[in-house]
């Protein structure tokens, strides 16, 4: 899938995880904008993830049919973004995922919106998955923006990996579920621009629940083995 003239736009830009991707995205030669509600902070977080893509494309070698150079990372206001995005990638806390969705309704319609928040709770026994009422944060996104193609995917993306120019290739598969069939194929090729990296087609948006909650697991398991797990789907 040829995605070269896609803009995107990165919600949360300025955590570690949206910092990460818009990083892998521009190095894949994506234009890509960082959204904030402090201009200040997106234009440092785009500062940070241009000099990451910047840094990713000069080691690939000339001869590599992935070379095409870093695309632009800028930074701006969440609506300045939204409006100019094909692709919105929607990375905030959970905290923040109803109202940052209500305040962007409007410029949100017909975009196809990436939800790959995981309301996850933590206590002295380790991180769990929280109840949501509407089934997951994706099937939240859906209900807030009726007219926007919502897909659920990159739940399972260590942003440490993300964040580190060292690793050439995130060797991992992304689960992308959604109801919107080509919504989702967009996805599955919007992951598959970064190197090493995958996008398996995991079901429908009402699945997307056991996809959130399963980062509680990981997020387990990378603390008891000190490592940066992620997901292979075996036989595909």
């Amino acid at each position: 899938m040829d995605l070269s003239s896609t803009r995107l736009a990165i919600l949360g830009g300025t955590g570690p995880q949206g910092r990460g991707l818009a990083g892998r995205f521009a190095a894949a030669g994506l234009s890509v904008a960082v959204g904030s509600r402090d201009l200040r902070r997106a234009a440092e977080a785009a500062e940070q993830a241009s000099g990451t893509a910047l840094r990713l494309a000069a080691a690939v070698d000339d001869d590599d049919v992935d070379g095409r150079g870093a695309g632009p990372v800028v930074g701006g206001s969440n609506v300045d973004v939204c409006d100019t995005a094909d692709v919105v990638v929607l990375a905030v806390p959970w905290s923040a995922h109803a109202e940052t969705l209500r305040d962007l309704g409007h410029v949100l319609r017909e975009r196809v919106v990436v939800d790959c928040v995981n309301p996850l709770g933590f206590d002295d026994r380790g991180p769990y998955a929280l109840a949501v009422d509407e089934g997951s944060a994706a099937e939240q996104a859906q209900a807030l923006l009726p007219h926007a193609r919502v897909v659920a995917a990159f739940h399972h993306v260590s942003s440490v990996l993300l964040l580190d120019p060292e690793v050439g290739s995130l060797d991992t598969d992304v689960l992308v579920l959604g109801d919107d069939r080509d919504a989702a194929e967009t996805v599955i090729g919007l992951a598959g621009s970064v190197r090493g990296m995958r996008g398996i087609f995991g079901g429908r948006l009402r699945n997307a629940h056991q996809v959130e909650a399963l980062s509680a697991n990981l997020i387990a398991i990378n603390r008891r083995y000190q490592a940066h797990a992620g997901l292979r789907i075996t036989d595909v």
